[in-house]
Order: C-alpha cells, then structure tokens, then sequence
C-alpha cells in the first residue's frame, strides 16, 4: 500500500469532521440561531443522556467477550500513561509561560485530556470504508473499531471526571497550603500572661510526671496525625464529582461489558437467532445518532473561540507542541515496546488507535469542567478552538504515519 494512498485513506475522515463541524459552526451563528445556547443545551442533554449510552453498550455488547477482554487488557494503562505523561507535558508549560494562577488548572487539564470518544467515533468507521485503508474488511474493521472506541470513551471518562477535574478544581479554589498556613498562625498565637500567671503547678515535674506528660503528649500527636489524615481522605474523596464519574456514558460500559462476557446476556441479546435482539438493535439504531449530533455541537461551541481573550499565545503554542509533537513520538516509543514485550497483540487495528490515543486533540469536557468552576471560560474556548483548527492537519499526518507503521 503506497503512502498516497494512506495519507488519502487518514484525511477524509477528517474532511468529513471539518464539513460537519462547520455546519454546526454556521448554525450556531446569531442570525441563523439554530443551535443557539438554549438548543445546544437541549442538544447536549440528549447526546449525554441517550445517543452516547446507547453508542456505547451496543458496540461493547456486540464486540466484548471473555477472549477480547484478555486481548484489550492493556488499554487502560495506555489511556493512564497518555494521562500522566500529558500531565507532566502541561506543567512545563505552565513552568514556561508563567499564566495566570487560575488558568494552571485549565492548562495541565487540556494537555492531559484528550478526546478519546466522540473523535474515534467519526474517524474510526470513516477510515475503516476507505478503499486505502489497512485494516481489512470494512464492516469487520468498523465493528470491533467501534468496540474499541467505546472501550476508550469509558475508560477515558473515568479518568477526565476523577483525574482532570480535580486539578481544574484545585487551581479555581485556595490551595491546600493556604489553609495550612492558616493553622500555622493561629497555633502561633502567644498566650496570655493571665493565663501563664494562673498555673498552679510546679514548673519542674517529677519523672513519673515527666513519662506520663511525654505518654500524653505521644498519644496526643498520633491522634493528631490520624485525624489530619483522616481528614485529608475525606477532602479527596468528598471532592470528586461521584456523579459525573458513572456518568451515563460509564454505566452503559458497564451494562455492554455484562451483556458481552456473559454467555447467557450475549445469547439472549446478541445475534440474528437472540430473542431480545429488539433490544440490542434499538440501542444501536439510537446510537447511529451520536456521530453526526456530536460534530454539529462540536462546531457551535468552537463558534465562542473566535471571540477571543486575553490568554497568552505561548500558552496556546505550548498547549499544541505538548499534544501534537511530543506527546505522539513519546506514544510511538511506548506502543511499540509494549508490542515488543507482548503486551498487546498483532492487530493492526488494535494498536492503530493504541497510537491514536496519544495523537488526539483535548477533550470537548474541558468547556463543561471550566464552566463548572467558572474559571477560564473564554480561555479554554480560545484553547480549544486553535487546537481543533490544527487538529486537522496534525491527524491527517500522524494518522498517516500510523497506519503505515502498523500495517
């Protein structure tokens, strides 16, 4: 397969995404107002609530069993990987570009979350119908595709709402140490000489004294230190949105993963003699609205970028060095030594969207996380608004060097 043939096979599904995207971007427009704020609202609900969830348990349902499990174990930890190391990619730019206190947050969240749902669920299948495409027969390539896709987008959301939304949160709010120091200088406080003055007791204690006033004193600082700890797990574990971590998105992983491990589920819902096919074919008739619906939203948000803000353009540079450069060549050095240790199989596709994890732009939840706190609203549109404008020309490439790295 020549490398024309590639780079046309990686750049349609990208055009498609563009063409759609800029439908929603010129229905979002005041004077068409179509997809104005209360519909995209609406919009937005129904794609949460309905089109993502169903998307996802047919796919898992139809495409997860006990051998694949064993297959894809090593998914997780690539998604956990692109986290950290994206993470660690975000906090030099933050090093280096010295912003605002607010928008750390903001900006380590947009390097480490990547969009590894709604992207894969419009490049995947495109790809796949392409006649230059390594993956082989389109309708086998399409449906474990989209297997793993829904794979990704559970696991990916897990991650955003437990990890991501956490630093956003700890950079919009007093940090810790503010209100340690807090302690620290009310501790401080001298006492009073009235109260030095009315102390009846020796200044000098015996030696039992001494060994009970040290036994107290040990016994004091070690429920100190478990309340301080214990406190310290509650604050953690308090603060992560519970909610929005089994969004509908996860649970219905959750009801796919059941309905495909299991011999049982998978006979009764699964398959052209199942009895309750009518349920696993509604599910996906539902769920065949998700991709168009999802890039017509993602093109009328993008809309609020193009007002622009204040935000550093080194900001926005180092946000795009950290995602589309060396984010994907550090992935390349992991994917392939993962296939040389065995880690993960001989799939092409497989370990196709393996690399793709590392290549996407960030995820579209970092505008609903900003809103949340109501910290680096017009920032994060701006942000996300160029990285998507050059999402266009950097998955074309890397997708490109992928596919033929794989094939």
């Amino acid at each position: 397969m020549g490398l024309l043939d590639l780079l046309i096979a990686s750049s349609i599904p990208v055009l498609k995404v563009l063409l759609i995207t800029a439908i929603g971007s010129y229905l979002a427009l005041d004077h068409v107002d179509v997809l104005g704020e209360d519909a995209r609202k609406h919009v937005n609900n129904v794609v949460f609530y309905v089109f993502n969830p169903a998307l996802v348990s047919s796919n898992l349902a139809e495409t997860i069993t006990y051998d694949s499990m064993k297959k894809m174990w090593f998914m997780p930890f690539n998604i956990l990987i692109t986290f950290v190391i994206s993470s660690l990619l975000g906090w030099f730019v933050v090093q280096f570009t010295r912003p605002p206190s607010h928008l750390h947050g903001l900006i380590v969240g947009c390097c480490a979350a990547g969009n590894l749902g709604n992207m894969f669920l419009i490049m995947i299948p495109a790809i796949c119908k392409e006649k230059g495409s390594p993956f082989g027969s389109p309708d086998i390539c399409e449906t474990f595709g989209l297997g793993y896709v829904s794979l990704s987008m559970a696991i990916g959301a897990v991650y955003l709402w437990s990890y991501v939304f956490n630093i956003v949160r700890a950079s919009s709010f007093p940090s810790v140490k503010q209100f340690d120091k807090i302690h620290v200088d009310e501790s401080s406080i001298e006492t009073p000489k009235s109260e030095l003055g009315s102390c009846k007791e020796p200044l000098l204690a015996s030696e039992n004294q001494a060994d009970q006033y040290a036994l107290r004193s040990s016994a004091s600082d070690e429920m100190v230190v478990r309340s301080g700890l214990k406190q310290k797990i509650v604050v953690v574990f308090g603060n992560i949105n519970w909610k929005s971590l089994f969004a509908p998105s996860t649970i219905a992983a959750i009801v796919g993963f059941v309905i495909g491990v299991i011999p049982l589920t998978r006979k009764l819902m699964v398959g052209n003699d199942a009895p309750l096919r009518v349920i696993q074919d509604s599910a996906s008739l539902l769920g065949d609205g998700a991709i168009p619906t999802l890039n017509l939203i993602m093109g009328a948000n993008l809309l609020k970028g193009l007002r622009g803000s204040g935000i550093q353009k080194s900001v926005i540079f180092g946000i795009i060095v950290a995602r589309y450069i060396a984010l994907p060549l550090i992935g390349i050095f992991i994917v392939r030594g993962a296939l040389r240790f065995g880690f993960i199989p001989q799939d092409p596709l497989y370990q196709f969207i393996l690399l793709l994890q590392f290549a996407v732009p960030p995820a579209m939840n970092m505008g609903t996380i900003t809103q949340l706190f109501g910290a680096g609203e017009t920032e994060c549109s701006v942000i996300i608004l160029w990285a998507y404008a050059l999402a266009s020309i950097s998955l074309t490439l890397w997708s490109t060097f992928f596919m033929w790295l794989v094939a």
